[in-house]
């Protein structure tokens, strides 16, 4: 199967098996956008699911054709 992951006005198209996990997602991602695993938030856009790095593609359904959007931590700040 394929998701597409989308991150401001980039796309990315990865190739994925519905047992993997969110966080072995979130380690592609990683490679193609150097944007570090923990700083990464996966939303599923159908219904706006924040995916958890422990459960697979297939327990949130997570379908083929998917479009996740990818959020960033923002590092440094601190809330007052």
């Amino acid at each position: 199967m394929f998701i597409r992951v989308k991150r401001k006005k980039t796309t990315y198209f990865l190739h994925c098996d519905p047992s993997e996990t969110v966080l072995e997602i979130k380690q592609k991602l990683q490679a193609l956008s150097e944007n570090h695993v923990d700083d990464q938030r996966l939303i599923l856009i159908a219904n706006k699911l924040v995916l958890e790095d422990h459960k697979t593609l297939a327990d949130q359904k997570v379908e083929n054709d998917a479009i996740v959007a990818m959020t960033l931590k923002i590092r440094g700040k601190k809330l007052s």
